[in-house]
């Protein structure tokens, strides 16, 4: 597929040009053609941890079907807080909506928002902050709100 091959170019382009800017980037648009890659950063560059999340039961098994999880959309480093120092995008007991922003994933210095796809209420974070994560791991529980 051509888009394919622009989009990992374009993915390319961004990476390098971040590794060579000095100071922090808060945004960053590549396009070609009707390809388009756009990354915005919330806050500063450097990281320090997040208290880390509650640890959260296995998954359920079998009956409980009410309950669903968010999952890694890529493999790379979970974060669960826009910047270092900042509050975590979701704590447990909280309400979120489908499309709301519970955390992010870093791959190849990119970073990749991971959203609820419905809403419901955080049972679990089961990702720790800075963590490697692999692609469709689960990384937060939700029980319907």
């Amino acid at each position: 597929m051509p888009d394919d091959a622009v989009l990992a170019g374009l993915r390319r382009h961004a990476r390098d040009l971040v590794a060579e800017l000095a100071g922090p980037v808060r945004r960053v648009r590549l396009s070609s053609g009707q390809a388009a890659l756009e990354v915005e950063w919330h806050g500063t560059v450097e990281r320090t941890s997040v208290p880390p999340a509650p640890r959260a039961e296995p998954a359920p098994q079998g009956g409980e079907t009410d309950r669903a999880v968010v999952r890694s959309p890529v493999v790379g480093t979970f974060y669960r807080a826009p910047e270092p120092g900042a509050a975590p995008f979701v704590a447990v007991g909280d309400l979120v909506r489908a499309g709301q922003v519970v955390g992010i994933v870093e791959a190849m210095k990119l970073m990749n928002e991971v959203t609820a796809d419905r809403a419901g209420r955080v049972t679990a974070v089961l990702a720790d902050d800075a963590a490697p994560v692999e692609y469709d791991q689960p990384l937060v529980a939700l029980e319907p709100a």
